[in-house]
């Protein structure tokens, strides 16, 4: 199967960070320079925890991928090289490499693994933004895009290792979900061509003391309790810590030095899993 345009993106910005280079600028000036503005520690860092047991299942995907594109008036643009995607799935193999091996069962491999914005603590994309389209809000550090300030160079998307933004080669406006009088699902903003686009961690339910749209529409799977768990890292006693504390879990990438904070819960201790299976 050929390389699509995130396949190659997304192995380009892990190189770049890694410091193999990229033609414009230098990769291995982002992480060894001093921090830049809106790269700090912040006092509050949101982050998630995906359970790739229960990720596995379709129904959760797709409750996670529709409830993300419904919220944000995410286009449905049916060329795989120009699509538009905030949260999706991807093979194992394709997620964490360091994780498979020449035995791994074939099953195992290809289990779909659910990727969004890993809203990075050293987060590549915002030091090489030329506009300061991208940012990091130094209150919570999310990772946040001011789609009318992007020029389109797409210095993001080379430096994300990934592969976790998308660009649009095409006005979206078209390609969203509309109601019965036309008009787009959500009142989120709509894009235009040129710009680059990503998840934001949901910074506008946030602000309104909700949950990522994600997070919130996987409770109403059945069975799905603690698929995707959301809260901040910081406090040692949110569930997202407890997690990270107590279950084996593992990031992407993490030698490149970025700080994901999106996390995957390899497995559960059994008083774990017995709690969310009650819950």
């Amino acid at each position: 199967m050929g390389e699509t345009r995130r396949d190659f993106l997304t192995g380009l910005g892990a190189a770049a960070v890694a410091g193999c280079g990229l033609p414009l600028f230098d990769p291995t000036r982002w992480l060894q320079a001093s921090v830049a503005p809106g790269t700090a520690a912040a006092a509050t860092q949101w982050a998630m925890v995906i359970d790739l047991e229960l990720c596995r299942r379709d129904d959760v995907r797709r409750a996670c991928m529709d409830a993300c594109r419904r919220e944000h008036n995410v286009p449905a643009i049916p060329d795989p090289d120009e699509r538009i995607d905030w949260i999706w799935a991807e093979e194992r193999q394709h997620v964490f490499p360091d994780l498979v091996h020449e035995h791994t069962a074939v099953e195992v491999r290809e289990a779909p693994v659910l990727v969004l914005c890993n809203h990075c603590t050293k987060p590549p994309c915002v030091k090489v933004c030329p506009t300061g389209a991208t940012w990091k809000r130094e209150r919570d550090g999310i990772v946040m895009m001011d789609m009318h300030r992007c020029i389109g160079c797409r210095y993001c998307m080379a430096a994300c290792p990934y592969g976790a933004r998308s660009f649009n080669w095409r006005d979206p406006r078209p390609h969203v979900a509309r109601d019965a009088e036309g008009k787009p699902v959500s009142d989120y903003p709509t894009r235009t061509a040129g710009v680059v686009e990503k998840c934001t961690f949901c910074a506008e339910r946030i602000r309104a003391g909700r949950e990522p749209a994600c997070v919130e529409a996987v409770r109403a799977v059945p069975g799905a309790a603690g698929a995707l768990t959301f809260g901040d890292v910081t406090d040692p006693g949110s569930p997202v810590s407890q997690l990270l504390r107590h279950e084996q879990t593992v990031a992407r990438l993490v030698d490149l030095g970025t700080g994901p904070n999106v996390y995957y819960l390899v497995s559960r201790s059994p008083v774990a899993a017995a709690e969310g299976e009650g819950a």
